[in-house]
């Protein structure tokens, strides 16, 4: 096997096939949630990157909402289908009944008890269009003891988003064969 095969086997063999799926497809854009950075090299070579600190405590954040989402009074009755793989603009989906409009449920994580959380513009779109049926679920203190806090049509409530532009400049290398 091959030295970066036997790397990318390593840090990742935990993943489900699930979840190892939606890392590869992350890496063409299918998830600008979990990637959008790029691993830098620092004097001693590779160090842990941001985006696996942010893919680990995003796929913990989403196994934490599914495992106190039935004690919450808030989708208390609801049945939950998870929505992560197929890029909706929210990670869960809440129904009561078939005929019944749904809930969506954007799963969030921090380490620290504070931090700063970002929407993809889909997830904003999707916030904008399904108001108060979209919850923002946001898991924090990872490092410590987990807890979390709830925000019910986000971008009308106490938190305060404001758009960031980033360009980004793509290289690659072309031959003709």
């Amino acid at each position: 096997m091959r030295d970066y095969c036997e790397k990318v086997l390593e840090e990742y063999r935990h993943l489900d096939i699930a979840d190892f799926s939606g890392l590869i497809k992350s890496f063409a854009g299918y998830d600008e949630n979990l990637l959008s950075e790029v691993r830098v090299e620092n004097g001693e070579g590779e160090s842990e990157t941001s985006f696996a600190k942010r893919l680990i405590t995003g796929l913990a954040a989403e196994r934490y909402f599914e495992s106190v989402q039935p004690t919450l009074s808030e989708f208390e009755g609801y049945l939950v289908e998870n929505t992560t793989q197929i890029g909706c603009g929210y990670d869960f989906r809440l129904q009561k009944e078939a005929d019944e409009e749904f809930l969506a449920v954007e799963v969030k994580g921090l380490r620290e008890k504070t931090g700063t959380l970002s929407l993809t513009p889909k997830e904003y779109q999707v916030a904008t269009v399904l108001t108060n049926r979209f919850f923002l679920f946001v898991v924090k203190n990872f490092q410590e003891s987990p807890f979390h806090e709830i925000y019910q049509n986000p971008l009308l409530g106490q938190l305060r988003f404001a758009k960031k532009e980033t360009v980004a400049i793509h290289i690659s290398w072309l031959t003709n064969v």
